[in-house]
This record gives structure tokens, C-alpha cells and sequence, in this order.
């Protein structure tokens, strides 16, 4: 009987909890939120308010010259392998820049995958803004925005004056009959050479590794040693000598003297020379050289 009694009370406590829950009450339950769900948007950078239309314009430039190549032209990811910005944590919870624009301005080296973009931080905050203005478009969270897809067509520049802009800035290093020879025919895509010469095919998104650098380690006066930069710090100075094992040298003041040499440097002072107009201009001239 006691035991009845006990199980009887603990009924009633529970049909009692039941009634006081919303999801118990009568009615229809409450409409579904976030993106995509028919209700309201709940991440931050989907309840901003539109941006500044000169500020979007100025990104978007400023996406295809530096961004694009890895990140795409609708941003879920480029030739470069960049990730999907569509579904970045760091999109969707910035509101004016304050997330994003900093990993423009810095990159980040510590995983390796972005070096720091040549803009200053008022650019940042436009290619910030470019990207949100996509993003509000989206149909849902990582989803394309609506619409037919983008076509890029890149050709519109003019192969004489990119032929005069690349003998000024590009022969010192590259030959139109020698290096670059053919480059038109093998890479048929525009948009896949463009991205490829202005990214130097590749090597200003990788790391120390991903590119020969060269390095004269002078030890004392009259002692050098020469091979390829393998890391070097305030610390600790690494290469790799001819015959292919490694030698470390402790760095204390200026000593040793260590002296880079990086093939991709002119391609890194160039970069935030570059106009869009410049940019169009070499690709139609590098598409002729078949």
C-alpha cells in the first residue's frame, strides 16, 4: 500500500511538471531560427545591418587581387585550397572586422596556411565587408547564394600593354621564350593562370619549406657555409647543405651573419603594387604565349 501511495504521488508530481512546460502548452510550437530554418537569422554577421556600399566595392577589388585564388570567387574555397569562408566560425561572428581583419592583416603562420595580405587595415575592413555583403545572401548556413552560378571572365585586359607592364616589372627574373614559354597553352584556364602568376604558381601561401630559399651561413670571417633555409628564428639559424644533412648555427646578436636569398621576394614587393587593371592587362598577355 505505502509503495502505491509513493508512486501515486511521484504520477501527479510529473503530470504537474508537464503541464508548466511551454512545449506541453496548446498551439502551434514556436517557429524554428537560424538560416535556411524559416525563422530569424541567429549568428551575428547574418542580424548586421548592410555595409557601406563604397566599402564592398573597394573589397571586392581588393578580394580578387589577393583572396580569390584561395579562397574562390564565391568563397567555398579556391585553387589554392583555401577553406570555405561560407562556413568559417570567424565569418559568421564577425560584425565590422574586428574578427577578420585582423587574420588579413597578420595571416596565420602558426598553421602555415595564410601569409599576411600587403593592405592596410581600412582595406581589411573592406574586404571584410565585401564578404559579409556575400554571406547575407547565403540560402542557408554554407550554401551558395541564390542564383545562377558565377561565371569570372577574366579576359578583359589588354595583352600590349600587359606585354610592356611584364618586360618593366617581370623580365628581369622571367622570358616569354624561356620559363613562361608555352604557359598559355598549358594552362588553358584563364582564371587558372591568373591566379597562378599572381600567387608566384603557388608559393606565397606556403611556407619556408614549400619554396628554395638560399642562405650563406658566415660563421666566422673567411668560414661560410651555403645550402637551403630550412627555419630560422631569434635562436636558431637551419639549413641544408649540398649534401643533403642539416646544420644549426645559435643565433646571439648578429651572429653568425646569415644572408637570404628568396626567389619569391620580387613577387612579394609587387603584390600590393598590382592594379586590377595591371592584373588583367599580364593575364591577357600571358594567355598569347602558347
Amino acid at each position: 500500500m505505502r509503495s502505491a501511495r509513493r508512486f501515486a504521488a511521484a504520477a501527479a508530481l510529473f503530470a504537474l511538471a508537464v503541464a508548466a512546460r511551454p512545449w506541453a502548452q496548446t498551439g502551434p510550437p514556436p517557429p524554428p531560427q537560424g538560416r535556411g530554418g524559416g525563422g530569424r537569422a541567429t549568428f551575428p554577421a547574418q542580424q548586421r545591418p548592410p555595409g557601406d556600399p563604397a566599402a564592398i566595392a573597394r573589397g571586392s577589388v581588393l578580394y580578387g587581387v589577393y583572396c580569390r585564388a584561395c579562397h574562390g570567387v564565391d568563397l567555398r574555397g579556391g585553387d589554392q585550397g583555401g577553406p570555405n569562408l561560407l562556413r568559417s566560425d570567424t565569418v559568421l561572428n564577425d560584425q565590422a572586422g574586428e574578427l577578420i581583419a585582423p587574420i588579413v592583416l597578420k595571416g596565420r603562420q602558426g598553421v602555415g596556411i595564410m601569409p599576411p595580405t600587403p593592405v592596410t587595415p581600412d582595406d581589411a575592413r573592406a574586404i571584410a565587408e565585401y564578404i559579409h555583403s556575400i554571406t547575407a545572401t547565403m540560402r542557408g548556413q554554407g550554401n551558395p547564394p541564390a542564383g545562377p552560378a558565377v561565371v569570372l571572365n577574366v579576359l578583359v585586359g589588354d595583352p600590349a600593354a600587359g606585354q610592356v607592364y611584364f618586360n618593366a616589372k617581370c623580365a628581369a627574373c622571367h622570358s616569354a621564350t624561356g620559363d613562361l614559354r608555352g604557359i598559355g597553352g598549358r594552362m588553358s584556364d584563364p582564371t587558372t593562370l591568373q591566379n597562378y602568376w599572381i600567387s608566384a604558381g603557388g608559393g606565397l601561401n606556403r611556407g619556408v619549406r614549400g619554396r628554395a630559399v638560399a642562405a650563406t651561413v658566415t660563421v666566422t670571417p673567411g668560414q661560410t657555409l651555403e645550402g637551403t633555409l630550412v627555419r630560422i628564428d631569434d635562436f636558431y639559424v637551419v639549413i641544408e647543405v649540398p649534401d643533403g644533412t642539416q646544420r644549426t648555427f645559435r643565433r646571439e646578436g648578429g651572429n653568425p651573419v646569415v644572408e637570404l636569398r628568396d626567389p619569391l621576394e620580387p613577387h612579394r614587393t609587387l603584390l600590393p603594387t598590382y592594379s586590377d587593371r595591371d592584373i588583367h592587362n599580364v593575364t591577357a598577355y600571358l594567355v598569347t604565349l602558347k
